[in-house]
């Protein structure tokens, strides 16, 4: 693949994958649309650590949207870093045990209808957010919240589920404040993030050969292109949902969604 052409994909990749991290539509599911449109295979271990340095980029928005809180942790009282602690559990245990299982099946030829059927799970968690945050009234964050956020998040391994929506939902269901569980759901992506990154540098470390060629010129150009994306699109995806906190108005990203889904089972049938 010429190297420019290899580098706009990416570009484009990590675009996406900014927008959909933090906007509660599935960064994972899109990705995966997206690649096999781009036509490139899901399975490969060069893929896997392209999402993952991606998700690397997502991060660094995180960190400048979010610095004033993530500093905040560290002061006292640390409850609320016991619970960003206890809430990331579920995920790494889930991701750990499945996450690779989970990707294979995913990767499949039917990978497409689970993707489906993933966001319209998504959707009807939206629309019950947005019903929850009207009907109930609301309580400061705790430990009810946050553990139902982590078991959520944990769920959201799955390409498809939100893991801003879901979890935001949850925290939402459970009882807490549209605006502090959304800020909880951003900060829960900072350790989630940085294990899953550690993991694949890791694995790059100790078996080389699982990237296949992804040592090249045009693959490490591509890469950065696509980091710096994922970076700066996911900047502005953060501004537009911290903006949405307040209002918890998702019906028209659950109303995306189910046309999405639509979508994918249409392409199903079309693919089998």
């Amino acid at each position: 693949m010429p190297i420019v052409e290899h580098i706009l994909k990416c570009i484009l990749l990590g675009t996406v994958q900014g927008l959909t991290e933090f906007l509660p539509v599935s960064s994972s599911g899109h990705l995966a649309l997206l690649q096999r449109a781009l036509g490139y295979s899901l399975d490969g271990g060069s893929m896997t650590f392209l999402s993952i340095m991606l998700h690397f980029g997502t991060l660094i928005a995180v960190v400048i949207v979010f610095r004033r809180e993530i500093l905040a942790l560290f002061h006292r009282p640390w409850k609320p870093l016991a619970m960003l602690a206890v809430a990331t559990v579920p995920a790494g245990v889930v991701g750990l045990l499945f996450g690779s299982r989970v990707d294979a099946l995913f990767a499949g030829e039917n990978g497409v209808g689970y993707i489906a059927l993933a966001f319209g799970v998504t959707a009807v968690l939206l629309l019950v957010c947005e019903l929850a945050a009207t009907k109930r009234r609301r309580v400061p964050l705790g430990w009810r919240q946050t553990a139902a956020m982590g078991l959520m998040q944990a769920v959201a391994i799955v390409p498809g589920i939100s893991r801003s929506g879901s979890t935001i939902a949850a925290g939402v269901i459970a009882g807490g404040r549209v605006e502090e569980v959304s800020t909880f759901s951003f900060l829960m992506s900072v350790p989630v993030i940085l294990g899953s990154v550690a993991l694949g540098i890791l694995g790059a470390v100790r078996e080389p050969s699982v990237l296949g060629d992804a040592g090249g010129i045009a693959d490490i150009a591509g890469m950065l292109a696509g980091v710096v994306a994922a970076a700066v699109s996911g900047f502005f995806a953060l501004k537009l949902m911290k903006k949405l906190m307040a209002r918890a108005n998702y019906k028209w990203f659950a109303l995306y969604l189910l046309l999405l889904a639509c979508t994918c089972l249409w392409l199903n049938t079309l693919l089998a």
